[in-house]
């Protein structure tokens, strides 16, 4: 038979051994919680080599038009506070230029991927946390949604500049919203 002694000095270690699993399910399942998600995917603004009626005249790598210029500082004033801390572009200006001024405020250095490597991405994406600007195009766009998991079927006209979708990650499936923005 064990003394009382013995059994106290029992005690305290598996109280203190349930204590520690405690913590760590707590931390495990909080974690997940952290690592949520906001991503902002927007397609870049207006290109320069836009005639009128919208079409273009498919210069390779063309620089905004004025009113892309606009709609990029538009861009920038709606979410200098959404605590965006990491900004994607492609190695085409567009993008590059569609997200400078939001980054120029921020003080962030926008990373490039390319253009056709969404599924790298996307898996990236879903590793991170916090909140993060993503500037397509307007066929990259809609794949990085569904490469995302979202299940939501976009199509984005050639004419299409206005369009901000924000993606939840963290929960068991991503949820979408679409808005427009000027």
């Amino acid at each position: 038979m064990k003394s009382a002694r013995g059994w106290v000095g029992v005690r305290p270690r598996a109280l203190w051994l349930s204590a520690i699993l405690a913590g760590l399910f707590t931390l495990a399942t909080a974690s997940s919680a952290w690592a949520q998600a906001t991503i902002f995917v927007v397609r870049h603004a207006e290109r320069a080599d836009q005639v009128e009626g919208g079409t273009a005249m498919m210069t390779t790598d063309p620089d905004l038009s004025a009113v892309g210029q606009a709609r990029a500082e538009s861009l920038a004033a709606m979410l200098k506070d959404a605590g965006i801390r990491t900004i994607f572009v492609t190695q085409y200006k567009r993008t590059q230029q569609t997200a400078a001024p939001l980054a120029t405020a921020l003080g962030v250095t926008p990373e490039q991927v390319g253009s056709r490597e969404v599924d790298a991405l996307a898996q990236q994406l879903r590793a991170a946390s916090g909140s993060i600007l993503v500037v397509g195009h307007s066929n990259s766009v809609p794949n990085l949604l569904k490469a995302l998991g979202t299940g939501t079927s976009v199509e984005i006209a050639e004419t299409e500049y206005d369009n901000l979708f924000i993606v939840t990650l963290g929960g068991e499936k991503p949820t979408v919203a679409r808005l427009r923005y000027r």
